[in-house]
């Protein structure tokens, strides 16, 4: 059996949220590239990091494993690795704050306001709810134990420590965490509640809408009607699976799209400023035994969704 070769730690400074990104050159047997500067230009030609690892290596910001700075002209080691942290624009910031609902030495639970990513992706690095708690908890090893939409707010579960997070990322993978969610959308009285809605969800790498298509069912959902309020309705969902964007495409094909919903029934492609509509979903409660402790949790969140109580505030924006 080949033994996998442990990289070392990183020589780079820790930045708030953000790991730095690590290489491994590859082998090089054609000879192909001379020198760093002539893979790194290969590997990132046609890409916008083409222009930043330029400015990277000329400003001396490529490490090697004993921290030395990298340089274009240096020989090319297969084998070798390198550390850098990316080039970033400044991002907006987004004007609602992360509350701690639970907090020990081996977890964090925290209710994320809707528009903050759970975790860096895509433009959004330095404004997630992980780069904010890192730096504003002095939590510099915290780690999500799972993900929560970007447009969507309530509870998200970190691991404190690097030795905890498998355990509680598998109680996610296991489904050992019992999950509720609230959502405001219209009501249909012709339609019965509770009822579960199975269907198989598939989402294309590079398209927003997941869509749901012929085949065996891989996504599940019971969907209850809470309270009904004029012509609206306020539900329970509880997914017993977890498939990208599950609740909205399930509540979708009821014909009861989720009030806020830029995506379905279809695309309307807000500003990523435009904070006025939030999505009425909010993830309400997280349940389960704490693999590391033993102990019975059930955290449930203090937000709520101003649909429900003020709707023609929601609407306007105002």
């Amino acid at each position: 059996m080949r033994r996998r070769t442990q990289a070392p730690p990183s020589p780079l400074p820790q930045q708030a949220g953000i790991d730095p990104v690590r290489l491994r050159l590859p082998p090089d047997p054609d000879r192909s590239w001379p020198d760093l500067g002539s893979y790194l230009t290969a590997r990132y030609a046609g890409t916008r990091g083409a222009e930043s690892m330029a400015r990277l290596l000329a400003a001396g910001r490529v490490l090697g494993a004993d921290g030395q700075v990298l340089c274009a002209g240096d020989p090319y080691e297969p084998g070798r690795y390198l550390w850098f942290h990316r080039d970033m624009e400044a991002e907006p910031r987004v004007p609602f704050a992360v509350g701690v609902v639970h907090r020990d030495e081996h977890l964090l639970v925290v209710d994320k306001p809707h528009f903050l990513a759970t975790t860096p992706r895509g433009s959004h690095i330095t404004e997630t709810a992980l780069a904010r708690l890192r730096e504003e908890l002095a939590l510099p090893d915290l780690s999500p134990a799972h993900r929560l939409d970007r447009l969507t707010a309530g509870l998200v579960m970190f691991s404190v420590r690097p030795e905890d997070r498998g355990a509680y990322q598998l109680l996610f993978q296991r489904r050992e965490v019992h999950k509720e969610y609230e959502a405001v959308a219209h009501h249909d009285p012709a339609l019965a509640f509770p009822r579960t809605v199975r269907s198989r969800i598939e989402k294309l790498r590079g398209v927003i809408a997941a869509t749901e298509v012929p085949g065996p069912p891989n996504a599940e959902s019971l969907i209850e009607l809470v309270d009904v309020r004029g012509a609206l309705g306020r539900y329970r969902l509880t997914p017993h699976t977890g498939r990208t964007h599950q609740l909205r495409v399930h509540m979708n094909s009821l014909g009861l799209p989720i009030l806020g919903d830029p995506v379905y029934p279809e695309v309307t492609d807000p500003a990523p400023d435009d904070y006025r509509r939030p999505l009425q979903l909010l993830a309400r409660v997280l349940a389960f035994t704490d693999p590391v402790t033993g102990a019975a949790h059930r955290f449930e969140s203090t937000r709520t969704l101003r649909a429900w109580h003020d709707h023609p505030g929601w609407d306007t924006g105002g």
